[in-house]
């Protein structure tokens, strides 16, 4: 085996160079996230909604302030950050609520127990459609309901009446869309070439009712593999 590659396989081997490499590749698993802000009220139903198509600290996706580390990690709008190449081999979508009807001095993450804000919930799991926009290409994804949330405090319920009438109940829960498997691309990745502008569209059906009071964010997550060339030569 002098002279040539080490090959636990046992397959046909391949022989070193005998010179140094100009360049290597570098692999890693990253996410990119991105929002939308459906707010208070707003009807859903025919509309088309596109994310990753707003970078950090610029306004859009139906935020009227900035987006933050929180709703997207795009440093550039609808491109892989770095301009990496990058293959998406899970596909998360994250349903939250709005303290308050608007972005400007809410909060995000409250808890999703009445029956308004699990109605919410319901109605995007039941009536989102998740698709790749890649300006001139749509490719649909899967429902929302097949992209589970990856994670939270889902299903966690907390009563404590402190001997009082039930009337005084008080209640704090959290519902979402499920812990969730990698339902999307485990045998196929989707690649996203480094110079390809993309964006993903929630889609919602003729049946999909509107927001109720409060608002409601949606981040969906891309899971993945990069790949870059270091040059040492």
């Amino acid at each position: 085996m002098y002279g040539q590659a080490y090959n636990p396989l046992q397959s046909q081997s391949v022989d070193v160079p005998f010179e140094q490499p100009k360049s290597l590749f570098r692999f890693g698993e990253i996410s990119l996230w991105s929002s939308y802000f459906f707010a208070g009220s707003s009807a859903l139903a025919n509309s088309t909604n596109r994310l990753f198509s707003v970078a950090r600290g610029s306004t859009g996706q139906g935020f009227t302030r900035g987006l933050s580390i929180a709703e997207t990690s795009l440093k550039e709008a609808g491109r892989v950050p770095s301009g990496v190449a990058y293959d998406v081999f899970g596909v998360a979508c994250q349903i939250e609520k709005s303290s308050g009807a608007d972005d400007t001095s809410t909060t995000v993450g409250s808890p999703i127990d009445t029956d308004a804000t699990i109605g919410d919930l319901l109605n995007i799991q039941a009536n989102g459609i998740l698709s790749w926009d890649f300006t001139q290409t749509v490719v649909e994804i899967c429902p929302v309901s097949l992209a589970g949330a990856g994670g939270g405090a889902f299903g966690s319920l907390a009563v404590a009446d402190g001997g009082v009438s039930p009337a005084a109940i008080t209640q704090v829960g959290h519902m979402n869309n499920g812990n969730g498997q990698v339902w999307m691309y485990r045998k196929h990745p989707v690649a996203l070439p480094g110079n390809t502008t993309f964006a993903v569209n929630l889609a919602f059906g003729s049946r999909a009712a509107a927001v109720s009071t409060n608002g409601t964010v949606v981040r969906i997550v891309l899971l993945g593999y990069y790949k870059n060339i270091i040059e040492i030569g």
